[in-house]
């Protein structure tokens, strides 16, 4: 699916770091889908509901243009599912988006994809990024490549934007149908074929 970004959701996802990059996607023209460990509606923190429309056992990374790790306790359950890690290392090593935020980061640090990384999140979790050997930075968005990390829910305005920057300047663009008729050959006409087309 291009032009889709996928999220994980389970229960006690924060609820603003799901919901803030998801409508703000949406907004730039993105779709997003929701994976989970059952095709069920998850409660956040806070209560608010979020439906899976997808199971994590099933999704594939080649399907998606990058990955939104919400944070909340839902991380420290999903990072001891081997489908979860490997799904996350897959779109780091292909290159694309893999954005986390707040605890988030428990994700990538069970992949074993943040080593020598520059990243960011919550002061709970600093220790845990600089034991997994990233560079913990103390700013509201840190972008590392293809690795974009947020600090807390207050900063998610930065967070939001930085991922649409990146998948901005990562989109395939494809020629419009317009585009593809300027430069698509025509066979040239030639008398007799007039002719013939208006007899």
């Amino acid at each position: 699916m291009n032009g889709t970004v996928l999220s994980l959701v389970d229960d006690l996802y924060e609820d603003l770091e799901l919901w803030y990059p998801k409508l703000r996607l949406e907004e730039a023209g993105y779709a997003t889908r929701l994976a989970g460990p059952e095709l069920k509606t998850f409660h956040g923190k806070n209560g608010y509901p979020a439906t899976a429309d997808a199971l994590i056992r099933d999704v594939q990374s080649a399907d998606f243009m990058g990955l939104l790790i919400p944070g909340g306790f839902m991380p420290d359950k999903l990072r001891r599912e081997p489908k979860v890690l490997s799904l996350t290392r897959e779109f780091f090593e292909h290159g694309k988006l893999v954005a986390f935020i707040c605890h988030g980061g428990w994700i990538p640090i069970s992949a074993k994809i943040l080593k020598g990384k520059r990243a960011t999140g919550s002061r709970g979790i600093k220790d845990d990024l600089e034991n997994a050997e990233a560079v913990w930075v103390d700013e509201p968005v840190v972008v590392d490549g293809n690795l974009i990390s947020g600090r807390t829910p207050r900063d998610l305005a930065p967070f939001a934007a930085a991922i649409v920057e990146f998948l901005g300047s990562h989109r395939q663009t494809r020629p419009s149908v317009a585009e593809k008729l300027q430069t698509k050959k025509l066979p040239e006409l030639k008398p007799a074929m007039v002719k013939g087309m208006l007899r």
